[in-house]
């Protein structure tokens, strides 16, 4: 199970997600400088240390590595909320008290989320989940 990110490799993380291509430090720095005063070598820092932990996987571009994420976000979010989930000593109180803490727009995703797993609906791209 994956640990959760820290403020910075989260930080990071996100613009590798959305983007969703291969990245260097230099585009992810200039980036983050938008928000905050940061270091190039704090940036090199944290994706190499994402790339240590299995987050990102990287090639060298010229005298550069380019980063690409190993998984999506919805994959991460899935095994956290996995993870949380399976520690409850009562999972489906758990539940009950999570779904109460959803808007009603999270609560419409997470029945259309069910209709999919469930095959009665194609997933994003048409294809229906193989059961």
């Amino acid at each position: 199970m994956p640990r959760q990110l820290g403020e910075l490799e989260d930080a990071v993380m996100t613009r590798v997600w959305q983007w969703n291509r291969p990245v260097t430090v230099r585009e992810v720095l200039e980036d983050l400088q938008q928000e905050r005063s940061i270091a190039y070598t704090t940036v090199m820092t944290v994706m190499d240390n994402l790339h240590q932990k299995g987050w990102v996987r990287r090639e060298v571009d010229g005298r550069a590595y380019r980063y690409t994420a190993v998984s999506t976000r919805a994959a991460y979010s899935a095994a956290l909320m996995n993870e949380a989930w399976s520690k409850s000593d009562n999972p489906a109180a758990a539940l009950v008290a999570f779904f109460g803490m959803m808007s009603a727009e999270q609560r419409e995703s997470l029945q259309a989320a069910v209709r999919i797993a469930q095959g009665d609906e194609p997933a994003e791209g048409g294809t229906r989940p193989e059961r």
